[in-house]
């Protein structure tokens, strides 16, 4: 029921007001994501569960967690599979333009100016002014997602997954979406327990 409520404003526009709002959501997650990568996640997740409701927080951690384990840059692939899971075919192909557009126009109109201007002083300190920003974005983004494993998993279970992802990760140098593919094979694999209302039924 509460992901019908999150979807459903979005779900009930039509075809071109979808295709619109799908566009604006990634042509501005696109053109603000400093650096790319990593630092556009907190602001698709503003845009499309915040802002537009095209889907709740679960399915996006879902989203997410599916990207991870694919190749290829994070923005294209959550673009690509969100923009299919909302708008189809064309949603897909839109969402793909939006996020790809910013980058390949700025590079062209300031290609020439950024290699004149990157050693500059004030240029080199409006990078490093991001970077904290983008730190913080992924911070409370981070919390999020630790708030909800408390939610799911209860604080013993998200403890144990958090520390082996951060030793397999970080101390042997295992790449991530190695580490998420065995742990959603281990999760298919373990056996799923019943609610509670549904064996009351039986």
């Amino acid at each position: 029921m509460i992901t019908k409520k999150i979807t459903a404003p979005f779900e009930e526009k039509g075809f071109w007001p979808k295709q619109k709002d799908i566009f604006i959501a990634f042509f501005r997650s696109g053109i603000l994501g400093f650096g790319g990568g990593p630092s556009t996640i907190p602001l698709v997740k503003k845009e499309v569960v915040d802002l537009f409701k095209m889907m709740s927080d679960e399915q996006f951690s879902d989203v997410l967690s599916i990207a991870n384990t694919l190749p290829g840059p994070i923005a294209t692939k959550m673009a690509g599979y969100i923009g299919y899971r909302v708008g189809g075919v064309s949603g897909m192909v839109n969402a793909l333009l939006a996020t790809v557009l910013p980058t390949v126009i700025l590079m062209i109109v300031l290609l020439t100016s950024l290699s004149e201007f990157k050693e500059f002083d004030f240029v080199q300190g409006m990078t490093n002014g991001v970077v904290p920003i983008v730190a913080v974005m992924l911070g409370v983004l981070t919390w999020e997602f630790l708030v909800k494993s408390k939610k799911n998993l209860g604080w013993n279970k998200g403890a144990i997954i958090l520390v082996f992802s951060f030793l397999a990760i970080v101390v042997f140098g295992i790449h991530p979406g190695i580490v998420i593919t065995f742990l959603l094979v281990l999760a298919l694999s373990l056996p799923v327990k019943k609610p509670e209302r549904e064996e009351a039924n039986k």
